[in-house]
Protein backbone atom coordinates (compact mmCIF):
# COMPACT_ATOMS: atom_id res chain seq x y z
CA UNK A 1 0.00 0.00 0.00
CA UNK A 2 1.89 2.78 -1.37
CA UNK A 3 1.18 6.50 -0.40
CA UNK A 4 -1.61 7.40 -2.78
CA UNK A 5 -5.22 6.52 -3.28
CA UNK A 6 -4.50 5.22 -6.56
CA UNK A 7 -2.32 2.56 -5.20
CA UNK A 8 -5.06 1.32 -3.01
CA UNK A 9 -6.69 -1.59 -4.71
CA UNK A 10 -9.81 -3.32 -4.88
CA UNK A 11 -7.73 -6.38 -2.59
CA UNK A 12 -6.11 -3.97 -0.08
CA UNK A 13 -9.32 -2.28 0.42
CA UNK A 14 -11.13 -5.56 1.42
CA UNK A 15 -8.38 -6.85 3.21
CA UNK A 16 -8.44 -3.83 5.13
CA UNK A 17 -12.05 -3.83 5.87
CA UNK A 18 -11.50 -7.58 6.98
CA UNK A 19 -8.87 -6.42 9.21
CA UNK A 20 -11.55 -4.36 11.22
CA UNK A 21 -14.09 -6.65 11.42
CA UNK A 22 -16.07 -4.17 8.43
CA UNK A 23 -16.50 -1.38 11.44
CA UNK A 24 -16.03 0.99 7.93
CA UNK A 25 -16.77 0.62 4.65
CA UNK A 26 -15.17 0.84 1.44
CA UNK A 27 -15.12 4.72 0.83
CA UNK A 28 -14.70 5.29 4.00
CA UNK A 29 -11.09 3.08 3.94
CA UNK A 30 -10.07 5.32 0.83
CA UNK A 31 -10.88 8.28 2.43
CA UNK A 32 -8.58 7.20 5.56
CA UNK A 33 -6.20 6.38 3.04
CA UNK A 34 -5.92 9.56 1.83
CA UNK A 35 -5.57 11.10 5.11
CA UNK A 36 -3.39 8.35 6.41
CA UNK A 37 -1.11 9.63 3.15
CA UNK A 38 -1.35 13.31 4.51
CA UNK A 39 -0.16 12.83 7.56
CA UNK A 40 2.65 10.00 6.46
CA UNK A 41 4.42 13.62 5.84
CA UNK A 42 8.15 11.07 4.86
CA UNK A 43 5.97 9.27 3.45
CA UNK A 44 7.09 5.58 5.31
CA UNK A 45 3.82 3.89 5.07
CA UNK A 46 4.13 4.27 8.45
CA UNK A 47 2.27 7.62 10.86
CA UNK A 48 4.64 8.45 13.90
CA UNK A 49 3.29 10.34 17.18
CA UNK A 50 4.69 13.53 15.78
CA UNK A 51 3.13 13.16 12.33
CA UNK A 52 0.04 12.50 14.38
CA UNK A 53 -0.01 15.70 16.42
CA UNK A 54 -0.86 17.80 13.09
CA UNK A 55 -4.56 16.63 13.78
CA UNK A 56 -5.81 19.55 15.63
CA UNK A 57 -7.78 17.69 17.51
CA UNK A 58 -5.55 15.07 18.69
CA UNK A 59 -3.06 17.65 19.77
CA UNK A 60 -5.27 18.98 22.59
CA UNK A 61 -7.09 16.00 23.41
CA UNK A 62 -6.01 16.02 27.23
CA UNK A 63 -5.14 11.94 26.72
CA UNK A 64 -2.55 12.35 23.61
CA UNK A 65 0.30 11.28 25.73
CA UNK A 66 -1.85 7.89 26.51
CA UNK A 67 -2.61 7.57 23.21
CA UNK A 68 0.96 7.91 21.61
CA UNK A 69 2.31 4.71 22.80
CA UNK A 70 -0.86 2.99 20.73
CA UNK A 71 0.14 5.13 17.86
CA UNK A 72 3.73 5.60 17.35
CA UNK A 73 4.36 3.53 14.34
CA UNK A 74 1.15 2.44 13.00
CA UNK A 75 1.06 1.32 9.36
CA UNK A 76 -2.49 1.78 7.57
CA UNK A 77 -4.08 -1.34 8.35
CA UNK A 78 -3.09 -0.39 12.08
CA UNK A 79 -4.09 2.84 11.34
CA UNK A 80 -7.98 1.73 10.73
CA UNK A 81 -7.50 -1.29 13.33
CA UNK A 82 -6.88 2.04 15.66
CA UNK A 83 -9.55 4.29 14.65
CA UNK A 84 -11.65 1.23 13.72
CA UNK A 85 -13.00 1.46 18.31
CA UNK A 86 -14.50 5.23 16.68
CA UNK A 87 -16.69 3.66 14.31
CA UNK A 88 -20.51 3.76 14.57
CA UNK A 89 -20.25 0.15 13.67
CA UNK A 90 -17.40 -0.78 16.35
CA UNK A 91 -19.01 -3.52 19.25
CA UNK A 92 -19.46 -2.19 22.72
CA UNK A 93 -16.83 -4.91 22.97
CA UNK A 94 -14.41 -3.07 21.04
CA UNK A 95 -14.92 0.09 22.46
CA UNK A 96 -14.33 -1.03 25.87
CA UNK A 97 -10.88 -2.97 24.96
CA UNK A 98 -9.78 0.38 23.25
CA UNK A 99 -10.32 2.24 26.99
CA UNK A 100 -9.10 -0.38 28.69
CA UNK A 101 -5.60 -0.14 26.53
CA UNK A 102 -5.83 3.49 27.41
CA UNK A 103 -6.16 2.94 31.36
CA UNK A 104 -3.86 -0.14 30.87
CA UNK A 105 -0.55 2.24 30.38
CA UNK A 106 1.77 -0.49 31.22
CA UNK A 107 0.18 -3.35 28.83
CA UNK A 108 0.19 -6.05 31.63
CA UNK A 109 -3.65 -6.24 31.41
CA UNK A 110 -4.59 -5.11 34.96
CA UNK A 111 -5.32 -1.49 35.96
CA UNK A 112 -4.88 -0.21 39.03
CA UNK A 113 -6.08 2.70 41.09
CA UNK A 114 -3.62 4.78 40.06
CA UNK A 115 -3.68 3.80 36.61
CA UNK A 116 -7.69 5.34 37.05
CA UNK A 117 -6.21 8.34 38.76
CA UNK A 118 -3.37 8.93 36.33
CA UNK A 119 -6.29 9.44 33.40
CA UNK A 120 -7.93 11.33 35.79
CA UNK A 121 -5.23 13.47 36.36
CA UNK A 122 -4.60 13.80 32.44
CA UNK A 123 -8.37 14.98 32.46
CA UNK A 124 -8.81 17.52 34.84
CA UNK A 125 -5.81 19.11 34.91
CA UNK A 126 -5.23 21.82 37.98
CA UNK A 127 -9.11 21.78 38.07
CA UNK A 128 -10.02 19.73 40.75
CA UNK A 129 -7.34 18.68 43.85
CA UNK A 130 -5.29 15.52 43.62
CA UNK A 131 -7.53 14.65 47.14
CA UNK A 132 -10.94 15.45 45.55
CA UNK A 133 -9.65 12.99 42.56
CA UNK A 134 -9.06 10.45 44.68
CA UNK A 135 -12.68 10.86 46.55
CA UNK A 136 -14.54 11.33 43.35
CA UNK A 137 -12.55 8.07 41.80
CA UNK A 138 -12.84 5.95 44.91
CA UNK A 139 -16.25 6.41 45.70
CA UNK A 140 -17.41 6.07 41.88
CA UNK A 141 -15.28 2.12 42.37
CA UNK A 142 -17.37 1.60 45.32
CA UNK A 143 -20.26 2.79 43.19
CA UNK A 144 -19.11 -0.12 41.01
CA UNK A 145 -18.36 -2.42 43.97
CA UNK A 146 -14.81 -2.48 43.78
CA UNK A 147 -12.00 -1.23 46.40
CA UNK A 148 -9.28 1.14 46.08
CA UNK A 149 -7.10 -1.59 46.05
CA UNK A 150 -9.01 -3.46 43.13
CA UNK A 151 -7.09 -4.67 39.99
CA UNK A 152 -9.41 -4.00 37.23
CA UNK A 153 -9.79 -5.98 34.22
CA UNK A 154 -11.19 -6.44 31.12
CA UNK A 155 -14.32 -8.53 32.17
CA UNK A 156 -14.37 -5.36 34.80
CA UNK A 157 -14.52 -2.90 32.17
CA UNK A 158 -17.46 -4.82 30.41
CA UNK A 159 -19.04 -4.32 33.27
CA UNK A 160 -19.02 -0.83 34.39
CA UNK A 161 -19.24 0.22 30.98
CA UNK A 162 -21.44 -1.99 29.29
CA UNK A 163 -24.37 -1.13 30.18
CA UNK A 164 -24.27 2.50 29.88
CA UNK A 165 -24.73 3.20 25.99
CA UNK A 166 -21.12 4.40 25.61
CA UNK A 167 -21.05 6.71 22.46
CA UNK A 168 -17.16 6.73 20.83
CA UNK A 169 -18.31 7.84 17.41
CA UNK A 170 -16.20 9.86 14.29
CA UNK A 171 -17.71 10.52 11.00
CA UNK A 172 -15.53 9.89 8.43
CA UNK A 173 -16.24 12.47 5.30
CA UNK A 174 -16.24 10.25 1.98
CA UNK A 175 -15.40 12.21 -1.16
Amino acid sequence: MGNTSSMLTQYDIEEVQEHCNNTFSQQEIVSLYQRFCQLDRNSGGFISADEFLSVPEFAVNPLSQRLFRMIDGLNFKEFVLFLSAFSSRATLQHKVEFIFKVYDSDGNGKVAFSDLLDVLRDLTGQFISEQQRELVLTHVLEEAGYKKDSLLVLSDFMKILGNNGLKMEVEIPVD
